[in-house]
């Protein structure tokens, strides 16, 4: 019996669920990471250890294993050796052409912003201090600083006047992955709420379907996801938009191939005059973050669909939600000695069905995501009530320290 052999690039939380659901329809997966015990490692049949921009590593790694399919999980990898592989015959997850645009925010943003007229918001890149100053002048205060290559939201800042300008570039390009000193200065947008609209395209009955999961609705701080829910209220119209949008974007990266998988595709809703206005702001072809909570909301979460697209299995049209909402548990130090205490206690926490999932991480850091609760619950706002209170009866406990 042939056994899908899957070559995950990245093996973090998100790597560790998609591991699993992998796993149970029969694949084989060799987790790959820079460094050893990560949390997809643990789950997988076998484990590479290496830097994805080690050009020559990566590519040896792919001939050694050999892999029905190459899925990134991380932005900062070699795509120009994804495309080498691609060329030779190896099927990279969703495309290899793909992965090279959404690594990189300004690539993703001007095909979306230029090639297929998507409502963005105003933008401009830099590469030094000065482009910097003339992008913040063309985008107007305040302005959002990111880097073009990052993740979990390292390196974005928020920049309300001028004299902020220097210090959002510094720590631009300190949190920056990769090798290019680029950053987006984007306008900052009043939004009302955002979404992430989960995004599956897959075989279907005619050779090629999009299914979406229920609008997921989520807040951030310093870039990165603190909480989510789903489903997300929003009206019919912006929920119309948002679908046309993400359909539009996702069969453009998908081209001629086939381009099978879920894509986190991020949105910023705001009101006006002819009703809410959806901006589109990033997109993941790959399982998202906040779409942690489906691990409770959905009967299928984000990473069984991704799973089943990839593999060319049944993917339901419709996908429905209860009403679910996630919290993350953060570290607040470096340490490589640490324990969990208070998982009893958030998983009694009343008010709705409540999980905790812990990653499994082999070290902590300021603000580096740990854990995970999960609540559903009678309404989308009582679940995140149940949520948040749960992640804050888990406390990472440092024995070293007392």
């Amino acid at each position: 019996m042939h056994t899908t052999k899957i070559l995950l690039l990245g093996s973090g939380e998100l790597g560790k669920e998609f591991v699993i659901s992998a796993k149970r329809l029969g694949a084989y997966v060799v987790a790959c990471d820079a460094y050893a015990g990560a949390p997809a490692m643990q789950v997988a049949d076998a484990s590479e250890v290496f830097s994805m921009l080690d050009g020559d590593a990566l590519r040896a790694v792919v001939e050694k294993h050999q892999p029905d399919l190459i899925v990134p999980e991380v932005e900062a990898i070699r795509t120009e050796v994804l495309a080498d592989v691609e060329a030779q015959g190896f099927n990279v997850v969703p495309s290899a052409h793909a992965t090279q645009l959404t690594m990189n925010r300004d690539a993703i943003r001007d095909m979306a912003a230029d090639d297929l007229g998507l409502t963005t918001s105003r933008y401009r890149y830099a590469e030094s201090l000065d482009d910097v100053l003339a992008a913040a002048e063309f985008t107007g205060l305040p302005c959002v600083i990111k880097p073009v290559m990052s993740s979990s939201g390292k390196g974005q800042s928020k920049v309300s006047s001028a004299d902020e300008l220097e210090q959002a570039w510094t720590y631009a390009t300190e949190n920056m992955r990769g090798d290019r000193q680029r950053v987006i200065v984007e306008q900052f947008i009043d939004f009302d709420y955002e979404i992430t609209l989960l995004t599956v395209r897959h075989a279907g009955e005619k050779g090629g379907g999009i299914t979406f999961c229920p609008p997921i609705g989520h807040r951030q701080e310093r870039g990165d996801y603190q909480e989510s829910w789903q489903p997300a209220a929003m009206s019919d119209a912006a929920l119309a938009d948002a679908q046309a949008m993400a359909t539009k974007v996702v069969e453009a990266l998908a081209g001629a191939g086939r381009g099978w998988g879920l894509f986190g595709v991020e949105f910023f809703v705001r009101s006006g005059e002819q009703g809410e206005e959806v901006i589109f702001s990033e997109l993941s072809p790959r399982p998202h973050d906040t779409g942690m909570v489906t691990l409770l909301s959905q009967n299928l979460t984000e990473f069984d669909l991704h799973a089943r697209a990839i593999m060319g299995l049944p993917v339901p049209a419709e996908i429905a939600a209860r009403p679910s909402a996630s919290a993350v548990i953060l570290a607040d130090r470096e340490s490589n000695d640490f324990m969990f205490d208070g998982v009893a206690e958030a998983l009694a926490t009343g008010g709705g069905t409540v999980d905790v999932r812990i990653f499994g991480k082999p070290a902590t850091r300021p603000y580096r995501r740990m854990g995970v609760a999960l609540a559903a619950s009678r309404d989308t706002e009582a679940a995140r009530a149940v949520a948040a209170e749960a992640a804050r009866k888990v406390s990472i406990r440092h024995p070293a320290s007392g």
